[in-house]
């Protein structure tokens, strides 16, 4: 009887009022009516709930809006709860004799999907895949680049992260949000050793090799472009030199040249419509990648000039062309030749004879596909070109190699009447009346090739020969057809010229000139009859006068 008076006691006394010292994150409600505490705290947790939630990913720092998170409070369940009226009787009993409710935690309401949504974003902002440290090389220099640890945010686990830092006591401390880190396997104590004993030792200073009493010098470019230093499975970095590349490097190749003595093949000519060999084929001494290889690579990690010299091995090289193999092969009859004429000049004496020069002698075997680019190298004076008018944006223009491309419509037209298969080629932008119409070349270094591929089932030699006015290209092998004809269709879609300023300085004038579109066949003739014809399209812009006055 005396418990129950004590319970019904504390429910009069106590049932609808908070008990004293509660408080929601700071809120005081104590001594309030429900209704007034629910009142309350959804003026100031609504301050709360609209104030954006500092965190951190890893080592990204960010805030999170509550709402978009779908974070809210419940002041009412809050309110209901921190009365403790529905609490068991001898909570309301203690209720009489204590006045302290202490700190209340809020009631949470959470929208799961929003939430997950919010931190998605967030991941994609701050998420970073794991970056092995590795060291690159820069005009002979040794460069690292440092490690980074991956990190990626645990959406499903941050959901209820965020609802407990949310539900907590206001804080101006981030909140943790949990991530998964992944560690380099190269980290930079790695990164640091390499720099010491490999990268930087390997371009201290250039390799010099000798073979056969004469030498030549591997500069630390060369190194550093064909040197990688790349993990193994325990992430330790092992350099890798491209013997290969080494080889073919427009620095290094010249050098290797001059100090071994290349093979040399049978030399032909032609005495009427049949080859003949003027001088045989000698065997010559060559480097393999791998002997460069072998030979460099332990100089890698010497430091001082006399220290990082060595000899490099050579082996015999057999010339691909001799006065044995010339008929087995099948250079044994002209198969094609063009002649392209041009205005004389002394740029394009210079650059034609020496493009000319260059492809003198290419062989081309079976299935092969020759490439201009690939055998006249780069049109730059150290390769033996002076500048001269080029096309340039439709218009004429110096630069260095002009003239090459009657090169190219010269070798153009000899595979266009051989008959073999075009890779790669291109016309001039504007017609060049020297030049037949839809039957032109030009080429572009690093932009446009003239290429094609030897389908004839035997082999094939180019012979040139130029002069101050023409340049000639001949084509040497077995015939595949009797003939090979030309037939050209009239301009179509023709487009008359503009005018055009020319440049401010080195202004070049150009005469107009109509633009339009052809096509020519190639008639492919055997024993008298038609066997297939392939058309060859070219479309010329407008050539704009230009006046330069």
């Amino acid at each position: 009887m005396g418990a129950g008076a004590l319970y019904v006691a504390g429910l009069v006394l106590t049932g609808d009022e908070v008990p004293s010292g509660t408080t929601v994150r700071g809120i005081d409600i104590g001594g309030l009516s429900e209704s007034e505490a629910r009142t309350k705290l959804e003026k100031e947790l609504a301050a709360a709930a609209g104030t954006p939630l500092a965190v951190t990913i890893g080592d990204k720092k960010d805030t999170i809006d509550p709402a978009a998170a779908g974070l809210s409070f419940d002041a009412a369940k809050t309110a209901a709860e921190a009365t403790r009226s529905d609490k068991d009787p001898f909570t309301v009993i203690g209720n009489l004799f204590s006045s302290d409710g202490g700190p209340v935690d809020p009631v949470v309401g959470q929208d799961d999907d929003k939430a997950r949504t919010a931190l998605t974003t967030l991941a994609k902002k701050h998420d970073r895949t794991v970056r092995e440290g590795s060291i690159t090389f820069s005009q002979g220099r040794a460069e690292e680049v440092r490690p980074v640890t991956g990190q990626a945010l645990n959406v499903d686990d941050a959901v209820g992260t965020l609802r407990t830092a949310f539900t907590g006591t206001a804080s101006a401390a981030p909140v943790n949000l949990p991530v998964k880190k992944t560690e380099p396997k190269t980290g930079a104590e790695e990164i640091d050793r390499a720099m010491r004993e490999i990268a930087r030792p390997a371009v201290s200073d250039p390799v010099t090799l000798t073979t056969g009493g004469k030498q030549f010098t591997v500069t630390t470019g060369a190194i550093g472009r064909h040197l990688t230093l790349r993990p193994d499975g325990d992430g330790k970095l092992v350099p890798k030199l491209d013997g290969a590349k080494l080889l073919k490097d427009r620095v290094i190749a010249p050098n290797i040249a001059a100090a071994t003595e290349e093979p040399k093949d049978a030399v032909l000519r032609l005495n009427g419509a049949k080859v003949e060999v003027v001088s045989d084929g000698t065997p010559g001494q060559e480097i393999t990648a791998k002997a460069l290889t072998d030979a460099v690579m332990p100089l890698l990690t010497k430091e001082g000039t006399a220290a990082r010299t060595g000899p490099v091995a050579t082996v015999t090289a057999q010339p691909e062309l001799t006065r044995a193999s010339a008929a087995q092969l099948g250079l044994v009859e002209k198969v094609s030749s063009f002649t392209a004429t041009f205005e004389k000049a002394a740029y394009r004496s210079i650059n034609i004879g020496r493009a000319a020069e260059l492809i003198n002698g290419s062989t081309v075997m079976p299935g092969e596909t020759w490439s201009f680019n690939e055998t006249v190298g780069e049109r730059t004076k150290e390769n033996g070109f002076t500048d001269g008018i080029i096309i340039l944006n439709d218009k004429y223009t110096k630069a260095a190699g002009g003239g090459v491309s009657t090169v190219a419509t010269a070798v153009f037209n000899a595979m266009f009447f051989a008959g073999v298969k075009p890779v790669e080629y291109g016309a001039h932008s504007f017609y060049i009346e020297r030049y037949p119409e839809g039957r032109e070349a030009t080429v572009a270094w690093g932009s446009l090739d003239l290429r094609f591929k030897n389908d004839t089932g035997k082999a094939i030699q180019i012979l040139t020969s130029a002069n101050d006015t023409s340049v000639t290209v001949t084509f040497v092998g077995t015939k595949k057809y009797d003939e090979i004809k030309a037939e050209k269709g009239p301009r179509t879609n023709v487009k008359e010229p503009g005018t055009r300023p020319g440049a401010e300085k080195d202004c070049q004038p150009q005469t107009p000139l109509e633009g339009f579109d052809v096509t020519v066949q190639r008639i492919f003739m055997d024993n008298g009859q038609e066997v297939k014809r392939e058309p060859f399209k070219t479309r010329y812009t407008p050539r704009d006068e230009v006046t330069c006055d």
